[in-house]
Formats: C-alpha cells, structure tokens, sequence
C-alpha cells in the first residue's frame, strides 16, 4: 500500500527554522509532481508549495515565497520543505501530498492528488 510519512515538526520560536520530510514506501513516487500543504486553525487544508516530478519547477504560495524551499531527492524517495524565519502564523498541521500527474500546477490546483501524509505539527511561538 502507498504510503508518504511526513516528519520533522516541532515547537520552535519565532524566527527559527525546521525542515520537514516526506518519505514515500510501497510505491514510487518519483514520477509525479508532490506538495505540502498545511491546516491551521480555520477548517481547509491551504496549499504551502509544490513541486514537479524533476524538481526543476517549484511553486509557492505568496506568504512562503522567500522564506520555504521545497526539494526533493528522487534517489531517496523523499521529499523536503525547508522552512526559515517562521512566524506565529505558520503554526499548522503539515501534509505532504503526491498528485498523479508531473506538472506542479496539479499541485497547486489539488488536482489528481491521490496521496497524503499523516501530517506533522508546526509550532511556531512568539
């Protein structure tokens, strides 16, 4: 059974950094394009950043760009968002996900996403 497992999450302080992970098993997610997403408080999962199956195109959602950085490194079947100067506001539970397709933009949109992580929890205090 296909299985991506999201790790990494912690209470930190603003400012500081994390990096989350996402490692696959039971089937190959190398092909496809992948992506974080996050649930905060409200009741909708929001789209963090994507990725393509190559890992040459990269999207951010606007409060992301500058400060996350998603990779991935296909030989490990892993997924990474690196996450720097965190605010209060990103507190959230992190999911990673995996689409169907290779463009990113399928990401973006949520469509073809037949994969999800378990989620880890992002603490950010002030």
């Amino acid at each position: 059974q296909a299985q991506l497992v999201a790790s990494g999450g912690g209470l930190v302080q603003v400012g500081a950094s994390l990096k989350l992970s996402c490692a696959s098993s039971g089937r190959t997610f190398t092909n496809v394009a992948m992506g974080w997403f996050r649930q905060g408080s409200g009741p909708n999962r929001q789209f963090v950043a994507a990725i393509n199956w190559s890992g040459h195109t990269t999207y951010y959602t606007d409060s992301a760009k500058g400060r996350f950085t998603i990779s991935r490194d296909r030989t490990k079947n892993t997924l990474y968002l690196e996450m720097n100067n965190l605010k209060p506001e990103d507190t959230a539970v992190y999911y990673c996900a995996a689409a169907r397709g290779t463009s990113a933009s399928d990401v973006v949109q949520s469509r073809t996403l037949d994969a999800w992580g378990q989620g880890t929890l992002v603490t950010v205090s002030s």
